[in-house]
């Protein structure tokens, strides 16, 4: 499971790079999408916790994840965009972030 993930991310970053090609206007795109998954992360939260009184409860926890896991895989595939190894980059937060937690 865990090299579909990687995979997936490679896969996706090429045929991006094949529709739209690379260039640093194509790559800045990519980055802002993160920006848009998040704002749909918002967007659902408000939804679940029906903070529009005009539209009431309108998503689920369910809704909110999957959200979420769009932003994670488009920062994926926005890395390896970027010529880096996603699974690495990943490992290394994953290792700087345990320095600040003790066992």
């Amino acid at each position: 499971m865990d090299d579909m993930i990687w995979d997936a991310a490679r896969r996706w970053q090429q045929f991006l790079d094949d529709q739209n090609g690379n260039d640093p206007l194509e790559i800045a795109c990519r980055i802002m999408k993160i920006n848009e998954e998040a704002g749909e992360v918002t967007q659902a939260w408000i939804g679940m916790l029906g903070q529009n009184p005009r539209k009431g409860v309108t998503h689920t926890k369910d809704d909110v994840v999957g959200e979420l896991a769009d932003v994670v895989f488009t920062a994926l595939v926005a890395i390896a965009s970027l010529g880096a190894d996603p699974r690495q980059a990943i490992q290394d937060v994953v290792k700087k972030a345990n320095t600040y937690i003790t066992p």
